[in-house]
């Protein structure tokens, strides 16, 4: 027989080893994550007494494969819509402690005389709370559902978005892009790729999911997933960034999809099973003699962060609008590293940027702090009430007047509304003009070239490259310059004064003139005209686009599909009735709003149609929708009928709803008092000379119509029954056996 690989054997004693331990920890109601560092401690090259891993480089390549599969994941649970609507408060708290944990870091690594680059990546790593253990800490704790939970959930979920942008600049640091220039180029880069990925991917992907939804099965749907998952990732690397930012960026497009749920239940055992080679592989690279040689280190590290996000942690949920007894229990409740510290160091050993000393401190800086978390989150009020009762009064009126209440979007200028808005669809056209353009330049222009050849043809193949570029990016351009000149903002603006007229025909002026510059560098790039001729032909092109109805009718259903997939997710809740439809806003305006209710198994309205029920007449509400399981019935008419457990969405006034409720509940099918005389028993009947059924067929019979029994089988022989047709007439003699309830089956054997 062949010998077994190494990576088997390794596998085989991570994966025995992680569950054993795994199950002591969870009996021991502790986080996962530890047991699986533990798991890595044990079965590392460290432990000279028990079984070690012989191949590293497997379990790192498995690790990396890990980081790539978490991101992915922790992508399909992120939604940008969400972080839009959080508002400031979690953006403001988010960037002071991120801003605040990493200059302590590199502080403190300083402090050591540790290196430029440790000190940086130090900062990293305690500016990065860990989500996974704060969720288990609130959940083993029972604050969930509270509100300061909440909160802090959506800061964690802007820290994990920071942290994979902090990942690329650092990259780019390590990498010696650590001037100004280089540093706002990486920016800039980071800023186009994230925009245009997340634009395209959503136009392109659920379109591409929807062609096949009725080919895909569980099995197809985790293969296409995890194969998106890793094309992007290689597509990632390709630009110059992590494989792990680009499985991020593809769960958070596969987020948007109707299918995300269902791909996150899906991928989650192979998110699992490869989470956990990761964290088995940051256990492996704990070296006791490290943690003895760094005892002091890892002691003032730990100092660190508890009295760090306890401090600066509560001033920035402050500074965010939380009262000073809300901020301390979210800062407090931050007061630990996790996965993205350790992501974030093995980042730094790969990059070979960083001492291998800190990778062991790390970890185990995190080990402690994650022990510590429940305790943390519970000395909070404590803390709060010691300094209530020794701080003057007038403190803390002043810590709490630092809680200043961020406006929320909606009540912002109808100039700084519409600014943003047209700020943020100029970039988005921007980027995708620019993509457009280089993908044309780059791929269509020598071909055009190749099947062009000679200088004659040569500026045929440019102006075909050329206008065929135009005409892609046409509605973009005309996106870019017409769109939010009819909205509200706008048309409130124009008449509210005379003085807004001039500087909204401004910003018209000033993104046509954004347009005419994407013109202009095709001309430039392709042609050789003077600057006066391909400006002239740049306006004339704008021109013609924007009084195009072709172009405006491209942009208006490009537009639209991307929206449309964007709330795909939306969409397919309201029709499960998970979510409430969005005209609803509009009704509670006119005091009439949707209900749901369910119609009760034992309902006197199950099985009759909505005419016969007359619920308009009654009680004035219209049925919008009918659920019934996996089905939606919109706009039902008087010929549709109710089932039990159907779903009926009703649009109405709070009166005419509650009366609907009430008739709900009472119209139901009463307890049977006779509930013991329903036993259904089988009684032998002897057609006799006498019996009323001699000669007649079943039917004629009146068996099941007049004495509502049945007759099951004609008795032949000892054991055999046969099947009693409905053609076939009752002779003397017959035995028939009969089911029903023992007052009927009474009356039946009377008449015979």
């Amino acid at each position: 027989m062949g010998e077994l690989p190494a990576m088997i054997e390794d596998l085989a004693l991570i994966l025995i080893v992680a569950g054993i331990v795994t199950i002591v920890f969870k009996r021991l109601k502790q986080p996962l994550v530890l047991g699986y560092i533990v798991a890595g401690f044990l079965v590392s090259p460290h432990m000279p007494y028990t079984a070690s891993v012989t191949d590293m480089s497997n379990v790192h390549l498995w690790a990396d494969i890990g980081v790539m599969f978490l991101l992915f994941s922790l992508g399909l649970d992120f939604s940008f819509k969400k972080i839009l609507k959080m508002g400031a408060s979690p953006v403001i708290a988010c960037i002071t402690i991120i801003f605040s944990m990493m200059m302590l870091g590199i502080i403190v690594g300083h402090a050591f005389g540790w290196s430029q680059m440790d000190c940086i990546f130090l900062g990293g790593m305690l500016a990065m709370s860990s989500t996974t253990i704060i969720y288990k800490a609130f959940d083993d704790l029972g604050l969930r559902q509270q509100q300061f939970a909440g909160l802090v959930m959506s800061v964690l979920i802007l820290e994990d978005i920071l942290a994979i942008v902090m990942m690329v600049m650092l990259s780019a640091i390590a990498g010696g892009g650590a001037d100004g220039g280089q540093m706002l180029s990486s920016v800039l880069k980071i800023v186009f790729f994230l925009v245009l990925w997340l634009v395209v991917g959503i136009f392109a992907i659920p379109l591409l999911l929807r062609s096949v939804r009725r080919l895909i099965n569980n099995e197809v749907l985790l293969v296409v997933s995890l194969g998106l998952c890793c094309a992007m990732a290689v597509f990632s690397t390709k630009v110059g960034f992590s494989s792990a930012f680009g499985a991020f960026i593809m769960g958070s497009v596969l987020a948007e999809t109707i299918e995300a749920e269902r791909i996150e239940k899906l991928v989650e055992p192979v998110k699992n099973l490869f989470g956990a080679i990761f964290f088995v592989s940051v256990g492996m690279l704990v070296d006791p003699q490290i943690l003895v040689s760094y005892a002091l280190p890892i002691a003032v590290l730990v100092l660190t962060i508890i009295v760090g996000q306890s401090v600066f942690g509560s001033l920035a949920f402050m500074l965010g609008g939380e009262s000073l007894k809300s901020a301390m229990r979210c800062g407090f409740s931050m007061a630990q590293i996790g996965e993205f510290s350790f992501i974030i160091a093995s980042l730094g050993l790969s990059l070979g940027v960083i001492s291998d000393f800190l990778y062991p401190v790390v970890v185990a800086v995190s080990v402690i702090t994650t022990f510590l978390t429940p305790y943390m989150i519970r000395a909070a009020t404590p803390v709060y009430n010691a300094l209530e009762h020794r701080l003057p009064s007038r403190l803390i009126r002043t810590l709490n007047q630092l809680s200043v209440s961020h406006p929320n979007t909606t009540k912002h200028s109808l100039w700084k509304r519409l600014l943003a808005q047209m700020t943020m669809n100029t970039l988005v056209y921007s980027i995708l003009s620019s993509a457009v353009i280089t993908l044309m330049f780059m791929f269509v222009l020598p071909l055009t070239r190749k099947m062009l050849p000679g200088w004659e043809l040569h500026w045929y193949a440019n102006a075909i490259t050329g206008l065929l570029t135009v005409v892609l990016i046409a509605p973009f351009l005309r996106a870019m310059v017409m769109k939010k000149n009819h909205s509200e903002e706008w048309k409130a603006l124009w008449h509210e004064s005379n003085r807004n007229r001039l500087p909204l025909i401004f910003t018209i002026i000033v993104r046509m003139m954004v347009a005419v510059g994407f013109i202009f560098y095709i001309c430039n790039y392709l042609s050789r005209f003077t600057p006066a001729l391909m400006i002239t032909l740049g306006v004339l092109a704008v021109v013609f686009i924007i009084l195009s109805r072709t172009v405006k009718h491209r942009s208006i259903v490009l537009e639209r599909l991307f929206i449309n997939n964007l709330r795909s997710r939306d969409i397919a809740a309201q029709v499960s009735g998970q979510k409430r439809p969005l005209y609803e806003g509009r009704l509670l305006d006119r005091d009439i709003h949707i209900a749901l209710f369910d119609i009760p198994q034992d309902s006197l309205w199950a099985g009759q149609s909505l005419r016969e029920l007359q619920l308009g007449r009654k009680y004035g509400v219209h049925v919008s929708s009918i659920l019934r399981g996996h089905q939606r019935l919109n706009i039902p008419d008087g010929d549709t009928r109710l089932f039990p457990l159907d779903r009926i969405q009703v649009i109405g006034s709070d009166r005419q709803l509650s009366m609907l409720a009430q008739a709900i509940e009472k119209d139901l099918v009463g307890d049977d008092p006779d509930i013991e005389r329903r036993e259904m028993k089988l009684r032998q009947v002897i057609v006799t000379k006498k019996s009323p059924f001699v000669g007649k067929t079943l039917m004629e019979s009146g068996i099941r119509d007049h004495y509502d029994c049945m007759v099951v089988g004609l008795e032949e022989g000892e054991e055999n029954l046969s099947l009693v047709t409905a053609d076939r007439r009752f002779e003397e003699g017959d035995i028939i056996w009969v089911v029903g309830e023992q007052q009927a089956l009474d009356s039946l054997l009377s008449a015979t």
